[in-house]
Order: C-alpha cells, then sequence, then structure tokens
C-alpha cells in the first residue's frame, strides 16, 4: 500500500461532502421575484398568508414565497406573472408594502432554513443598476467652516463674550472673530480654545479691531473631503439596507476621489431608490420669534435682527431665532408612527449632546413656541443635462412647550408619506456632503444571462480541453487529476457560496485561470513520478516521492501567485478586486485538492493492490 494516513482521506472526504452541499443550491437557478417590506415592523407569516391568499383569488400562479431579514419574497414562474402580482398587491393593499422587483433563488425551503445560498451574482450576469453619484467635496468644506462658526458663536455667547462678528472665508477657508478690543479678544479665546483645545489659531487684526483667524491646512481639507465620501459610503449602504427600500444585496464602493459607484443586482424599478439616495434630509429646532410680525418681514423683506424668515407648508411666513436649540447631526434615531393622539408622527431620539441642549432649552422656555424646520437637499438633472441643485426649508411643525423633555419626543403634523420618508432619512443619517448622479446604467436581464452563458461556456471548453489532454497524456492518472479538477471547482463554488463573496465577469476568468493552475499542479506530481520511474524506482516509492518533493514546487509557484491576487484585492477596484477574490480562493482550493485530494484518490485506486507492476502513467 501506498504510505498515506487514513485520517487525511478522512478529511478529504468529510471536506468535500461539506463542499458538495455549499454549492448544492447553484443548481436551482433563479425566477423573477418581489420583495415586500413595512415601513416599521417585519413581515410576519400572517402578512405572507394574506398576501398568498390575495394572489390566488386573483388567479396569479405563485411559484414560492419565504420570509427572510423581515421581508417577504414571492416568487413567479416568469416576468408578466411578477408584474401582474405587484399591480394586484399594490391595487388591493396601497401603502401596506413597498414593493421591489427582484429576482430570487429556487432553493428549497430545507435548504434555506440550514442558510444554504448560491454564489451571487454580479451586475454584469445578473443585470440591475448601475448608479454613479459625485459627492460635492468642496461643499463638505464650507459646512466644516459654517460649523465653526455656529460653534464659536455659540462659545462666546455662553461666556457672555462681546464680539464685532463672524465671519467666513471660504475662497481661504478660513473663518475669522472679530472682537470690540483687547479685553474682550482675551476672553474670547479662553471661551473659545476651552471648548475645542485641538484648533490652532492665529491672532490677526480686521480693520484696526483685534480677531482670531482660524485657517483649514491642505491637510485638513483634505481629511474632511475623505471623512465626507467615506460617511456618504455608510448612509448610502444604510439607506439601502433599510427594510422600507427593500433592496437586497446592494454594492457601494468608492471610484476615484470623490464619486462612489453603486451596483444594484436584480434591481428593475430604480425610480424609488434615486429618489431616496440622493437626499439630504435633516431636522433643526428653533424658538419661534414672538416679538416680531412675520407678515410685515414677508411683505417688507426686512427681518429684524437675530431672526430668520422661514415658510410653513401652507405658504404662511414664521420667523424663527437664528440660534439653533438642536440639529438632525445628534438624532440617535427615527421611527414613524401612523397612528398617534395627534395623527400621524415621528419619535425622534436625541444623542446626550443634543438631550442636554434640548433639556435646558425647554426649562427656560415653558409656555413658548418652538418651531421644528425641515431642510431637503436634493439635486437633478434639467432639459439640458446640467445638475441642478435644490434645497427646501419649510417649516413643518410649531408647537408650545408645555412641559420639560430631553431625549424623546414626536414631530407631529405630516401626512403618512412624508413621515415614513422623513424617518428613514433621519434614521440613517444625514450625507456628510451633497450627491449628484452623473451616470445611470440599467443592465437587464437578457444581457446578463447572456454574460452566464458566454461565461459559463468558456469556462466548460477551456476545463473541457484540460480534462482530455490530461486523460489522454497520464492515462489514468489523468483522469484522477481530472476528477481532483472538478472537486477543485466543486469547492472554489462552495466557498464563494460560504463567503458570500460576488461572481462577476472577470470571476469566471479567474475560475478558469484556477484550473488551469491546478492542471499544472497536477503535472509537477506527474511529471515527477516518472521522473522517478526513469530512475528504477518502484512504483510505490515514485508515488510518494512525486507528491513529497513536487511540493516545494506547487508552493513556490501558488504563493507568488497568492501574493499578486492579495495585491490585486487590496489595491484594486471593482472586476480587478472581483478577479482578485476568486483567484485567491482558487488558490486555496487548488493547493489542497492537488495534494491532499490527488493523493487521497491515487490511495484509493492503488493502494489496495499488493503489489503494483507499472503505473498507467
Amino acid at each position: 500500500m501506498t504510505a498515506y494516513p487514513r485520517w487525511k482521506t478522512a478529511i478529504v472526504a468529510v471536506v468535500m461532502l461539506i463542499g458538495i452541499l455549499l454549492a448544492l443550491p447553484n443548481l436551482f437557478g433563479e425566477q423573477s421575484a418581489l420583495q415586500l417590506a413595512k415601513d416599521q415592523s417585519a413581515v410576519s407569516p400572517a402578512d405572507r398568508a394574506a398576501v398568498e391568499k390575495l394572489l390566488a383569488d386573483k388567479g396569479v400562479p405563485l411559484a414560492g414565497s419565504f420570509l427572510e431579514q423581515g421581508r417577504l419574497t414571492l416568487r413567479f414562474a416568469d416576468r408578466e406573472t411578477q408584474l401582474k402580482a405587484r399591480d394586484a398587491i399594490s391595487a388591493a393593499m396601497p401603502n401596506a408594502y413597498t414593493i421591489a422587483l427582484s429576482t430570487a433563488s429556487r432553493v428549497p425551503e430545507w435548504m434555506r432554513k440550514l442558510g444554504l445560498t448560491p454564489v451571487k451574482l454580479g451586475l454584469d450576469l445578473r443585470g440591475g443598476v448601475y448608479l454613479v453619484y459625485q459627492v460635492d467635496i468642496q461643499a463638505a468644506v464650507k459646512q466644516q467652516l459654517d460649523r465653526y462658526e455656529q460653534d464659536f458663536r455659540a462659545s462666546l455667547r455662553n461666556a457672555h463674550v462681546p464680539y464685532e462678528d463672524v465671519k467666513v472665508d471660504y475662497a481661504n477657508n478660513r473663518v475669522r472673530v472679530i472682537f470690540r478690543d483687547a479685553a474682550s479678544f482675551a476672553k474670547g479665546r479662553d471661551a473659545i480654545q476651552s471648548d475645542d483645545r485641538n484648533l490652532n489659531f492665529a491672532d490677526t487684526t480686521v480693520g484696526g479691531s483685534p480677531a482670531l483667524q482660524l485657517t483649514l491646512t491642505p491637510q485638513e481639507i483634505k481629511q474632511r473631503q475623505d471623512y465626507a465620501v467615506q460617511q456618504n459610503i455608510v448612509i448610502l449602504r444604510n439607506r439601502l439596507n433599510s427594510p422600507e427600500l427593500a433592496v437586497s444585496e446592494p454594492q457601494v464602493a468608492r471610484q476615484g476621489a470623490d464619486q462612489i459607484a453603486i451596483q444594484l443586482p436584480g434591481l428593475q424599478n430604480s425610480a424609488e431608490v434615486k429618489k431616496i439616495l440622493g437626499k439630504t434630509a435633516t431636522l433643526e429646532f428653533r424658538m419661534v420669534d414672538e416679538t416680531d410680525n412675520p407678515y410685515d418681514a414677508a411683505r417688507t423683506g426686512q427681518v429684524p435682527i437675530g431672526a430668520k424668515l422661514y415658510y410653513t407648508r401652507e405658504k404662511q411666513p414664521v420667523l424663527l431665532k437664528r440660534d439653533i436649540v438642536v440639529t438632525g447631526d445628534q438624532l440617535t434615531d427615527a421611527s414613524f408612527q401612523p397612528n398617534t393622539q395627534d395623527g400621524p408622527a415621528v419619535s425622534v431620539s436625541l444623542d446626550s449632546r443634543g438631550a442636554e441642549k434640548m433639556l435646558r432649552n425647554t426649562e427656560e422656555n415653558i409656555g413658548h413656541m418652538m418651531a421644528v424646520v425641515f431642510i431637503d437637499h436634493s439635486s437633478e438633472k434639467n432639459a439640458a443635462g446640467v445638475q441642478v441643485e435644490h434645497t427646501k426649508e419649510e417649516v413643518i411643525n410649531e408647537a408650545t412647550i408645555r412641559g420639560v423633555f430631553s431625549n424623546n419626543f414626536q414631530i407631529t403634523g405630516i401626512n403618512p408619506i412624508e413621515g415614513r420618508e422623513l424617518a428613514l432619512l433621519l434614521r440613517a443619517g444625514g450625507l456628510a456632503a451633497p450627491l449628484s448622479e452623473i451616470e445611470e446604467r440599467a443592465i437587464g436581464p437578457s444581457l446578463g444571462q447572456d454574460n452566464i452563458n458566454k461565461g459559463i461556456h468558456a469556462m466548460v471548453f477551456g476545463t473541457l480541453a484540460a480534462f482530455i489532454f490530461m486523460a489522454v497524456y497520464y492515462k489514468w492518472f489523468g483522469v484522477i487529476a481530472d476528477v481532483v479538477l472538478g472537486a477543485n471547482v466543486i469547492l472554489l463554488t462552495a466557498l464563494l457560496s460560504l463567503v458570500g463573496a460576488a461572481l462577476t465577469l472577470p470571476g469566471i476568468a479567474a475560475v478558469v485561470l484556477t484550473v488551469g493552475m491546478a492542471v499544472d499542479a497536477n503535472i509537477l506530481i506527474y511529471e515527477r513520478i516518472r521522473e522517478e520511474l526513469r530512475l528504477g524506482v518502484s512504483p510505490r516509492a515514485a508515488i510518494a516521492a512525486g507528491f513529497d518533493r513536487a511540493f516545494s514546487a506547487i508552493a513556490d509557484s501558488n504563493v507568488t501567485a497568492l501574493i499578486a491576487g492579495l495585491v490585486l484585492w487590496l489595491f484594486g477596484a471593482g472586476a480587478v478586486r472581483g478577479f482578485a477574490v476568486v483567484l485567491v480562493l482558487g488558490i486555496a482550493t487548488s493547493m489542497f485538492t492537488s495534494l491532499m485530494g490527488s493523493r487521497a484518490l491515487v490511495q484509493l485506486v492503488f493502494g489496495g493492490k499488493r503489489k503494483i507492476e507499472r503505473l498507467p502513467i
């Protein structure tokens, strides 16, 4: 018998059984599907039964359904049935669900309960929507300067230090705090630096008055711009992963210095998604100016000092104080409540800093009115194709403070549709900088299927050619190598399913390359065995020497390929990274199958023979 431990053979058998189980869902394919989600709760089994009964009553055949992550997925035999089901649900249950057109795997229920899922297909294979957004990184720097201005004013006001003005110079990226005299300058400097000791000021004069000047360095500007892009990526992911949008498997990644690429595989209707993605919605809580007449200010255009003119949704003027009580940045959670005593409402939670400000404000202003300002930033292309920015500021709520509250309260006076959208935007967070859409591509399922077919054909033909060569050239050992190559593809598919990596067209190329590398490893082993046989070594000893002495060459070649794959994964993006992921996983599976799997099969075929006269190699 060839010397190979039985426990290693057992490991190979166990790994292959697990690999076959993990790869099995890929045999079932996909169907057209609908994803249903509710605004503030998970879809229940009772909801599922009600929807299924509705479709049955409407004569819409259902291929299958399942609940996952609080969403209901309905599968249909074709696209026409999918659209009929969507129209039927929308008509019978208006506003009950957010409905998204998608696709879903046909795996059996028992596999789904075990968590077995097929390999995720990328946008180039599955079809869907590809969006590219430009981040206004200059606006991010301006927002930082505006925040410094507000903070400096608040610090001076809280310390009761008189000052002339706080001016922002956007062109030179600086903020100047101008004081009346040297005494107020010294007190103001201490007040501002006591609130933030990390700021580096320069002493200067403006019009003969002493002033503090804060100028952002190029490094700080770059950090702010990078933060804006990364924060927007996080916010967009949160919005796409929210149950209200019902988007499955979104991919959000940075592209270049100031762009964000979004891939939505399987998505067929992008209008609702795009409506939410580009919005920068936030709230401001301000006290109402109850001493001046807002109608006079609106008619004359003369706004009193310390006040700002706003309008309600009914186009009624409202004067609010310039000092902001709490901003949307201090919100930690928001949820829509459709049925309260005062009608639909959004329940808001504040962080500790916002709660402290709200508590102090309500303690000092019981009996006075506070307003909620809704600020909505969005962008769209006009008829000439030029991106146009829109900012809408309106008062959505005015109420008298009846009692003291801090971190939890409700905003009323909104309709259900606006309430749901507002809760989603506030909960996901406000964008760190405005976005503008610069590219949208829709990849249809037919194109994706064509890519799949071509990729699979290339993989099958390439693999088949390698199989035929190995079987002809190395005879029975070549057949063993073919079995090992098949096992390699199974294990690679299993790993892709397990880790959730998306398979793209370059990924299929990496699969073909992995098969070629696995063939190369087997050739090194078999040529080493043939060399040992030519030196007159016995068949058993030749087999052992072939596997043992070829190990170093196989390890060296695979390690160098692994290094290249890791570099591509770390520094690449998009298609390059998709190729690298499959390549790295393929190197691991080819090493295992070539060294352990092939040896175990040789043991199984030749190990039981008492005497081996010659090897069919």
